[in-house]
């Protein structure tokens, strides 16, 4: 879709049904209490009817809704988790593309971060699921908004030589299954690749059982909890950036992968000691967690970037996709 229609009318039209898909899980009612203070009773009142709230859970939309809104959230996600490379070769210049892949990749984890700070608070009841919900899908359509005005499909100047080349020979990107073919029949693809699904495995697993590698460690207050796991999302992000910029200037792909995989395999063991005094020592688990994130999370967008280089003048959009694909499945097998 992404070759076929354009970087712009796919991320909108992505941004598009992400918003249509929040409103279907949010419903309206959370509106209600803001429309009685200003005094429209009446818009309350149809509020109210387009939102018909379920038995088993006052405040909730139907079930029906709730899973037709979350399955049209998760299409609309990999129009934004597949796209960084794409969009970093058609805006950024040779020596900021690294940089500019972790910044459109790694934000993914401020969504997450801030799921563990406000979702944590807020999703406790019914009720304040609803509210929370509610949140997502206003700000999630202001969004939409500003990127429906702003978002632009190409920058009035190819920003590389190498661009520029692919502009003009008018190259169309082949099926997706072709791309495949041709990116694992290409000397190097599948090192990165091997890093990229390591890094996401582990970033993965971390964040979804921060609370049982919190709690072993002594921290068992839900909000420092919470504090933890969006510290860990923040680091991904801030590790990115920092360790990419390093790559755009000095292109040392292979050594910063390596010495990132190096520094992740040491901050993960006290994270997984359960037994040892060092698994149960809350400053060294905090500090730990801090460390992965910010040797963990660069390697995504590094490898993304080096698996592009690699395959060039493949379909940047369909190398991050085998990346993701691969990363999330290898993911979802490691859950016990």
């Amino acid at each position: 879709l992404v070759s076929k229609f354009g970087l712009q009318k796919a991320i909108q039209g992505a941004a598009l049904l992400m918003s249509l898909g929040c409103w279907f899980r949010s419903g309206f009612s959370f509106l209600l209490p803001a429309a009685n203070a200003v005094g429209m009773s009446d818009f309350a009142s149809h509020i109210l009817a387009a939102s018909a709230t379920s038995t088993t859970d006052p405040g909730l939309v139907p079930y029906p809704l709730l899973v037709a809104g979350t399955v049209m959230v998760g299409a609309a996600q990999p129009f934004f988790q597949c796209t960084p490379p794409l969009l970093s070769a058609q805006w950024f210049g040779s020596d900021e593309r690294a940089t500019s892949t972790a910044v459109a990749l790694n934000f993914n984890q401020i969504g997450i971060a801030t799921a563990f700070l406000v979702g944590g608070t807020m999703a406790t009841s019914p009720t304040g699921l609803e509210q929370y919900f509610g949140i997502i899908s206003i700000l999630c359509t202001l969004v939409m908004i500003g990127t429906c005005l702003q978002f632009k499909n190409l920058p009035p100047t190819p920003p590389s030589s190498s661009e520029l080349d692919k502009l003009a020979s008018g190259e169309e990107e082949p099926p997706f299954l072709e791309s495949v073919k041709t990116f694992f029949s290409t000397p190097g693809f599948t090192r990165p690749l091997a890093a990229f699904i390591c890094s996401i495995s582990i970033t993965n697993i971390v964040g979804a059982f921060i609370d049982d590698v919190m709690e072993r460690g002594g921290v068992t207050e839900q909000f420092q909890i919470d504090l933890a796991g969006a510290g860990f999302e923040l680091a991904i992000l801030v590790g990115g950036i920092i360790i990419g910029g390093y790559v755009d200037r000095t292109k040392e792909y292979k050594r910063v992968t390596l010495a990132c995989l190096a520094t992740t395999a040491a901050m993960l063991i006290p994270l997984g000691l359960t037994d040892h005094a060092l698994g149960k020592e809350p400053i060294l688990l905090i500090l730990a967690l801090l460390g992965l994130g910010m040797s963990a999370g660069p390697v995504q967008p590094i490898n993304a970037e080096l698996a592009v280089d690699v395959t060039y003048p493949g379909d940047e959009t369909a190398v991050e996709s085998v990346q993701q694909i691969g990363g999330n499945l290898v993911s979802a097998l490691l859950v016990p």
